[in-house]
């Protein structure tokens, strides 16, 4: 391993993400790049903190080069989401995959994407859910349960980030890259996990942490964030550069109704099914903040998490048109020491989201879907901020 890369969103970067890339120099990377959410979150919300600061706190501790996850890409299920930081980090030109999981048994998790690649597994998919299992997640563990019994492959898919790390060794076969998988103890808190509830003094997760923030501000999270991340969240605290997520819930909300004028306002969102622009639409037109939306979406069948991403889709106008995977590399920082690149990108790079909008039609239906997301969140922020900010922003070069 040479070139590492991570996927991540650092939102906020604390104290297990320095840990990781730590682990990933201590393996032998020479340099590390990071996929990172921009614009939006794999929850299905913007981020607390705008892409430069999350992008100095990553390299200020660690990281070499960090690239957009375009935010369609970004806000998707853990297999899209996978799927595009592989493509990212794959055209990029690096050698190796670096990922925490509960279950950090590389070999375990391969075998896992293996037998989620195979024709059997989706038959066997398909006939879990044809018989009435309550959800895709539970339809999914059933079926590698039948096609492996006795194993402990699908117990993998019981834990969160064994869940994503599965779907990262599945998109490195289903792309035929050369990346090799390493995947490492999570740290500390367990995904999502609650400050009371962990017994790790320096480990918390960004759920964890984001409550603490709106609670406490940001320098209540000194104990878990490195210092030179701590200061840029004072500063952006300062600043008024992180988001009021009560004013996202009333700006998504705004959204939605608008749509809701047109006809069959929520038809071509990608990913509705089962009549459920039909629930989406109802759901809009009843409540009065985005919590009792997702409220009124949520079941067995259909997770919270998905309901959000759901939303926020359909509020920002994803279809099934959108691009899937991320047709450009855009470079939002980087160490001098770092570039340029080794040989040349698989995909179009530059650090200008205007420039990679020329490219061709794809690279411009991508970068107009990131700028709607980018827009919200200048919106949203404790100071808002006037729209085409992404088009403007900077390269962040570190020189130390």
């Amino acid at each position: 391993m040479k070139f590492a890369g991570i996927i991540a969103e650092y939102d906020p970067f604390h104290n297990g993400h320095a840990w990781q890339l730590a682990q990933a120099r201590a393996l032998g990377a020479q340099r590390v790049a990071v996929a990172m959410s921009c614009g939006l979150t794999q929850r299905g919300a913007l981020p607390l903190l705008p892409e430069p600061v999350r992008v100095q706190a990553a390299l200020a501790c660690g990281a070499d080069l960090v690239f957009a996850l375009p935010a369609p890409c970004a806000c998707a299920g853990a297999e899209a989401f996978a799927r595009a930081g592989v493509r990212i980090l794959a055209a990029a030109g690096c050698d190796a995959l670096v990922f925490g999981a509960e279950t950090p048994d590389t070999a375990l998790l391969q075998k896992a994407a293996r037998v989620l690649c195979s024709k059997e597994y989706r038959a066997a998919l398909k006939f879990q859910l044809a018989a009435g299992a309550r959800s895709f997640a539970a339809a999914r563990q059933a079926a590698v349960q039948a096609l492996c019994p006795g194993s402990d492959v699908a117990a993998l898919l019981d834990k969160p980030n064994n869940n994503l790390a599965v779907e990262y060794c599945k998109a490195i076969i289903e792309q035929n890259v050369e990346m090799q998988p390493i995947a490492l103890p999570r740290q500390g808190a367990d995904h999502g996990q609650a400050l009371t509830e962990s017994s790790h003094a320096a480990f918390a997760s960004a759920s964890a942490l984001r409550a603490l923030w709106a609670e406490d501000g940001a320098a209540a999270l000194a104990p878990y964030v490195p210092e030179k991340a701590l200061k840029l969240y004072i500063q952006a605290e300062y600043n008024g550069k992180y988001t009021d997520f009560a004013v996202m819930g009333h700006c998504e909300l705004a959204l939605l109704r608008a749509t809701c004028a047109e006809q069959a306002p929520f038809a071509a969102v990608r990913g509705v099914s089962e009549g459920l622009e039909h629930r989406l639409e109802n759901a809009v037109r009843e409540t009065a903040s985005l919590p009792a939306l997702l409220d009124a979406l949520t079941t067995v069948r259909y997770p919270r998490a998905r309901m959000r991403r759901l939303a926020m889709d359909a509020a920002l106008g994803y279809t099934a048109q959108t691009p899937a995977l991320p047709p450009y590399l855009h470079l939002l920082g980087a160490r001098k020491e770092a570039l340029p690149l080794p040989g040349e990108t698989a995909l179009p790079l530059s650090h200008s989201l205007a420039r990679l909008a020329r490219e061709n039609e794809t690279c411009a239906q991508m970068a107009a879907a990131q700028s709607r997301a980018s827009d919200l969140g200048a919106l949203c922020r404790a100071k808002p901020e006037p729209m085409g900010g992404i088009y403007r922003q900077k390269i962040i070069f570190l020189t130390n």
